[in-house]
């Protein structure tokens, strides 16, 4: 288990000097995110978690293996991105269409679109289903709407009490909130959101913790790897702490002027991890007019749609390349006899060989294109470099932040679309902003429409 930083990719693009002139933002960063703070509990989670609830969890996620064959996971953001990213980061991307002794494992509740809606309803008349939903309040939009649906089928599937056994709730511990209130009214089993971890940071709490494990994830492992990067990551030296000099460097690419960060990677099952990594850096870093712009791509699939912007679009791009060192599975190619595809020079060579070399030829195309390339290198996609991952990202992102002169933890700019679209739709509120606001934004659309 390893994350290791190569940099030899930026030595025609970052010289010795801009990284001397980093160490002092970094060293006050670094005071920042080590000062009390009431959203950084994924700090000291890998080794300062709630070891009854993670037993709790375990248990669980065998009860719920042992009475279903699909486990929707209701959730939105930073409630469902982990989860999903870690399940297709160790079992793969095609991991519920694969024979397996676990449930599968399906996401509700992060759109509004009713036909993706509708095919979850139609899966849950053919299966045997369990329902978990995420939400801290119980009352944001998307993910509240879907359980609203669900749990309804769900009641009517297996009737009001053996439901009660087949719908698990992570929220928060204040009896007060509404979706807490209805779990301990209804009697399903909870599990918390902590109130110092923010939601973008959650997926090793029990956010992302018990689909992780209903997918027969070992949770002790990623738990392991995320503690040993916290070892790793503690000093604050630039010149040994990778993870530091990551957040560096993309500051570093932004003050030339980079306004966007592309994630590649040489694995579809890396495309949730990507997701989680866009919103991770996003919704911390997006704000006061500043930022990077997360964007990702899967390589080789992207070379044939985004290759030829990225290699002569504008140069406001740079790449942090996550370059996976090990595959799961060998297989080689062929030799034919025919060799009417032209392919014999490659018979015998390994698909993970001739990927790697997409990755070499690319990356040299890319900088000598004028596009810097930060390269991760990972050992594996299993649990604990998954935990290991996650550490390093969580904390660079932090440092990053200060660095840059924004929170990294708060996302005001969320709510804007909401108190939209809760005016048009009317919800009612105790002082009638909501109506005022609605006529407000149908007279614009009418100007619009005209």
């Amino acid at each position: 288990m390893a994350l290791r930083l190569q940099t030899k990719f930026l030595k025609s693009f970052v010289g010795t000097h801009e990284y001397e002139a980093m160490k002092p933002l970094v060293e006050a960063a670094h005071k920042t995110l080590n000062s009390p703070n009431k959203w950084t509990g994924w700090l000291d989670l890998p080794v300062n978690y709630d070891k009854e609830e993670f037993s709790n969890i375990k248990k669980a996620a065998s009860n719920i293996q042992k009475m279903c064959d699909a486990f929707i996971v209701i959730g939105i953001g930073g409630s469902y991105l982990g989860a999903r990213a870690a399940i297709e980061f160790v079992k793969g991307a095609s991991y519920n269409t694969m024979p397996k002794n676990t449930p599968g494992v399906y996401f509700a509740g992060n759109s509004i679109d009713p036909d993706y809606l509708s095919s979850l309803i139609q899966l849950c008349e053919t299966k045997d289903v369990c329902l978990n939903v995420i939400s801290k309040s119980g009352t944001t939009t998307e993910p509240a709407i879907a359980f609203r649906i669900l749990k309804e089928i769900v009641e009517k599937k297996y009737g009001v009490e053996e439901s009660k056994k087949r719908i698990f709730v992570t929220t928060d511990k204040n009896p007060a909130t509404a979706l807490k209130a209805l779990a301990l009214n209804e009697g399903y089993e909870t599990f918390v959101v902590p109130d110092n971890i923010g939601g973008r940071y959650s997926v090793l709490t029990a956010v992302g913790l018990l689909p992780i494990a209903v997918a027969g994830c070992d949770i002790d492992k990623m738990m392991k790897g995320a503690a040993q990067a916290r070892l790793d990551f503690a000093e604050c030296d630039m010149d040994k702490n990778d993870c530091y000099k990551y957040a560096a460097i993309r500051n570093i690419m932004l003050a030339k002027g980079k306004t966007m960060e592309l994630y590649a990677s040489y694995k579809p099952d890396m495309l949730s991890t990507s997701e989680w990594l866009k919103q991770l850096y996003g919704e911390s870093e997006g704000k006061d007019n500043k930022g990077l712009f997360p964007a990702s791509v899967v390589y080789s699939t992207d070379l044939h749609s985004l290759g030829q912007y990225v290699q002569e679009g504008m140069r406001n791009i740079f790449e942090t390349v996550i370059d996976v060192q090990n595959s799961r599975s060998s297989i080689c190619v062929p030799f034919d006899e025919k060799n009417t595809d032209g392919l014999n020079f490659l018979s015998g060579k390994t698909l993970h060989e001739i990927n790697r070399t997409a990755f070499l030829g690319t990356i040299l195309a890319h900088t000598e294109g004028g596009v810097p390339n930060i390269v991760i290198e990972v050992d594996a996609l299993d649990e604990e470099n998954f935990g290991y991952f996650v550490y390093f990202f969580e904390k660079a992102c932090g440092i990053s932040g200060f660095i840059l002169g924004v929170n990294p933890f708060d996302q005001p700019g969320v709510e804007a679309y909401k108190k939209n679209m809760f005016a048009l739709l009317s919800k009612p509120d105790a002082n009638g902003e909501n109506l005022k606001r609605k006529q407000l934004l149908e007279e614009k659309l009418e100007l619009l429409n005209k």
